[in-house]
């Protein structure tokens, strides 16, 4: 039991540091844009290429905080009626949805992995007049998968347990 601990741990503390590392895009994201602001209504000089910048930084940023939303029940819910069910009925609902959420982020995973090394081999740029590698953004989308798979076979666990024994696991 204290391996399956430490290996949920891991992928908890895998999903954390990714989430620090990954935080510091928004001051890169938001110098950009102060950066365009400027050029463009002070110096009435716009960039070619601070839109796309943004957009391509903010979809990497996006990406891979999947796996720390998640570990930290984050995402999106229907709390109307799911909010108001104890823990571990909340624990059998999500054991019953999870082959959705496997078969989805492993599509993901298999398919974005595919799509990541089509535009890795042509070394595929946006078509625009700045033309930005995309090659390195498209990389994002497995890894993104493989981090939220990571934590959704941890939440798995740790729901397992608790439907099973009516106790959370502790880390």
């Amino acid at each position: 039991m204290e391996v399956l601990r430490a290996c949920l741990r891991a992928i908890d503390k895998i999903n954390e540091w990714t989430a620090k590392a990954v935080s510091w895009l928004v001051i890169v994201i938001i110098a950009a844009t102060v950066y365009e602001v400027i050029r463009r209504y002070v110096f009435n000089a716009p960039t070619q290429w601070a839109f796309e910048f943004n957009y391509l930084t903010h979809g990497v940023y996006f990406m891979l905080l999947g796996g720390y939303t998640l570990a930290t029940r984050s995402h999106v819910n229907v709390d109307v009626i799911y909010g108001r069910f104890p823990p571990r009925v909340r624990a059998v609902i999500d054991l019953f949805t999870a082959p959705v959420f496997f078969f989805f982020m492993a599509m993901m995973f298999w398919y974005g992995g595919r799509f990541a090394l089509n535009s890795f081999a042509f070394r595929e740029t946006l078509s625009s007049a700045w033309a930005p590698p995309i090659w390195p953004v498209k990389m994002v989308i497995p890894l993104a998968a493989a981090l939220v798979l990571l934590q959704g076979f941890a939440k798995f666990v740790r729901d397992l347990h608790l439907a099973l024994t009516g106790r959370e696991l502790a880390s």
